[in-house]
């Protein structure tokens, strides 16, 4: 296991500019994950990290060793790519066995390695298959072990569940996280799926931009975002928002919105009129009861619970709940938003903590 520090990088494409001056820690051991749309720089910043990428400015040092100008074999990192990268007409055994045999392990040493990792995976009884005769889940899991045997100093994932169905995708994302906790081995994954970002991540690192937005525990980035990027891309169905203005109405900090108006709990310490935006996520509206009055335009059942569409004062908002209350399309009904549930965001889109 080895900490990897990324300190002022930056990557420029000519005179574009693809990543700014990023820094980050990623502890021996861990898992962090770059999530953030397309094009926002994360699968840059890890083939950078791989050597597969020049760096711009800045330092990369992998268990403390600056990397910048080692080629990607000499950083003792193994690399999980989306498409697999297996060789078609190498048996399940041959192409886990490829880097060791190159780097003229033993032949006991490869055996030992390859049913190791075998078993983790579950390939025993593939070993001697083709890729062409696997499943897509059946090469991830391949492409896993052929970086597992290596014993690297870090495991980087380049969106590897990508051309999987949903499910196979929530199979394998346990599947990952049982490896790593076995393993204990340092792990950069990089994807645009936040539900796989909040399921498998020690720490989340939001990129847009180029730039990195917040980076913190899953939980941290879902109770506390730290602008309007990280508060609508993390959590599904997405966060609402609207805006307002700041008040004192009868002596009480306010919210006032065109229609309606919500007391906040605590004093923001906000100029009269600063205007916001308020966020308030889907599953902490109160449906039935409060005193705001909202009317159903759409219901999606999920079987887990309800999704409703709402009107509020001319503000679509959506709300979810564990309950199948009987909503019905164009109907009425009570809405409490709790000031404690609110997030509030400044002008600049920055979290305004209170």
């Amino acid at each position: 296991m080895s900490a990897i520090d990324i300190t002022g990088v930056s990557k420029r494409y000519g005179t574009t500019a693809v990543l700014h001056e990023i820094t980050l820690a990623v502890a021996a051991g861990e898992f962090a994950v770059l999530v953030g749309p397309s094009g926002c720089g994360k699968s840059t910043l890890l083939r950078m990290i791989a050597g597969l990428e020049e760096v711009s400015a800045g330092q990369i040092r992998i268990g403390g060793r600056l990397v910048n100008d080692l080629p990607p074999k000499a950083r003792d990192i193994a690399m999980v790519f989306q498409s697999y990268a297996l060789y078609p007409h190498m048996s399940v055994a041959d192409n886990m066995a490829y880097s060791l045999r190159l780097r003229r392990t033993s032949k006991p040493g490869v055996e030992t390695a390859i049913n190791a990792a075998a078993v983790k995976l579950g390939l025993g009884s593939l070993l001697e298959r083709k890729p062409g005769a696997l499943s897509g889940g059946q090469r991830q899991r391949v492409a896993m072990g052929r970086a597992i045997v290596r014993r690297p100093k870090a495991f980087l994932f380049d969106e590897p569940l990508s051309n999987l169905d949903a499910r196979l995708r929530e199979h394998m994302r346990a599947e990952i996280k049982k490896l790593h906790r076995e393993l204990g081995a340092t792990s950069i994954y990089v994807t645009h799926d936040q539900i796989e970002a909040m399921t498998l991540a020690d720490r989340i690192v939001a990129m847009n931009g180029g730039h990195v937005q917040q980076v913190g525990s899953p939980l941290e980035l879902y109770d506390r975002p730290a602008n309007l990027f990280v508060a609508g891309f993390i959590g599904s169905p997405a966060m609402n928002m609207f805006p307002a203005l700041f008040s004192h109405c009868q002596g009480r900090p306010t919210l006032v919105h065109a229609g309606f108006a919500l007391a906040l709990d605590h004093d923001p310490a906000l100029a009269e009129g600063a205007a916001l935006t308020v966020g308030i996520r889907p599953e902490h509206i109160l449906l039935g009861a409060g005193p705001l009055q909202g009317v159903v335009d759409l219901v999606e059942p999920t079987g887990l619970g309800t999704i409703a569409h709402l009107t509020l004062a001319g503000t679509a908002l959506r709300a979810f709940t564990l309950a199948r209350p009987p909503l019905t399309i164009g109907a009425c009904v009570a809405v409490d938003m709790p000031a404690c549930r609110l997030h509030l965001f400044d002008a600049d889109g920055d979290r305004v903590d209170r």
